[in-house]
């Protein structure tokens, strides 16, 4: 099993690295997924992890305090909303429709009462 964790790690993680670079591709998600791969596979992976830039970056102030800055939740927000959109006006069934809608509803909810803000004072101190 460990092995499975540690190749679906560096699977996410490479993932990840390119949706850093690339507009299209969400950086974020890849990289929680890593990161669980490796924290399941090997501690010694995880601790190699987090000590790399791009978790320092996109996931060590939510992996420490549930919290993002307002730049990485607007551009997680604004990938996810237009991929769902494009769902949603693609799909034929309304019922695909309706899930897609619920998951609108429930993403917003999550991003904006569960996952908190970090204040511009509490990012220049992360920095």
């Amino acid at each position: 099993m460990k092995g499975i964790y540690l190749t679906l790690g560096v699977i996410f993680f490479g993932l990840g690295a390119l949706g850093a670079v690339l507009p299209v591709l969400p950086t974020t998600p890849f990289l929680l997924l890593a990161s669980a791969c490796f924290a399941r596979g090997s501690s010694r992976f995880h601790r190699w992890f987090t000590g790399t830039r791009l978790y320092e970056e996109h996931l060590a102030s939510f992996a420490e305090d549930r919290a993002m800055t307002r730049k990485t939740k607007i551009s997680l927000l604004t990938l996810s909303t237009s991929m769902m959109l494009l769902a949603l006006f693609t799909l034929p069934h309304w019922s695909a429709k309706l899930v897609i809608l619920a998951s609108f509803v429930f993403l917003y909810y999550y991003f904006l009462v569960k996952i908190r803000t970090l204040s511009p004072e509490e990012e220049e101190e992360k920095a």
